[in-house]
């Protein structure tokens, strides 16, 4: 994730680095190490000396479905009608045919989603016959903090885990 918050890399060039600090607290999920930093921040910690790191990072296919020629051609023609609504209603406001725009906006975005989605599919040859979501995840989440207070950092996280 990004953060438009966040401060500027160091090095020139805004190059990636390596994340500095001590580790104050290690977490199974990315929920527990935002608890632990809203944790520090509710008591008036400086934020700022703190970084999440995700380690051990595993990019996990999840597979939501099987995929059919009809589940294709459907997906196809509900966003090539939701396309063409919008695009009609928006050229409408500009015309006295409202509805007319509307409904022939819709059927030709209905060909283009058919089209768009068709294709795609059919040059996979039936070698990808499902749908599925990217994610990437760590095995852990540590919380680094400066050395000018990480031990602070570590007392108040104790108390959270009392």
């Amino acid at each position: 994730m990004t953060n438009p918050m966040a401060r500027p890399a160091q090095q020139p060039g805004n190059l990636p680095t390596p994340p500095s600090g001590w580790p104050v607290g290690s977490y199974g999920t990315y929920a527990e190490a935002q608890r632990a930093v809203d944790h520090l921040s509710d008591q008036h910690f400086s934020v700022e000396d703190l970084t999440i790191v995700g380690v051990d990072l595993m990019q996990v296919e999840r597979v939501i479905g099987r995929l059919t020629w009809p589940k294709v051609i459907g997906g196809g023609v509900a966003s090539g009608a939701w396309l063409g609504a919008f695009i009609g209603a928006f050229i409408g406001i500009f015309t006295n045919q409202i509805l007319a725009a509307i409904m022939f906006c819709v059927l030709g975005g209905i060909v283009f989603g058919v089209i768009t989605a068709a294709i795609p599919y059919a040059m996979t040859r039936g070698q990808r016959d499902f749908a599925s979501t990217m994610q990437l995840v760590a095995g852990r989440y540590d919380v680094l903090c400066e050395p000018k207070s990480a031990e602070r950092a570590r007392d108040l996280l104790a108390r959270l885990a009392i």
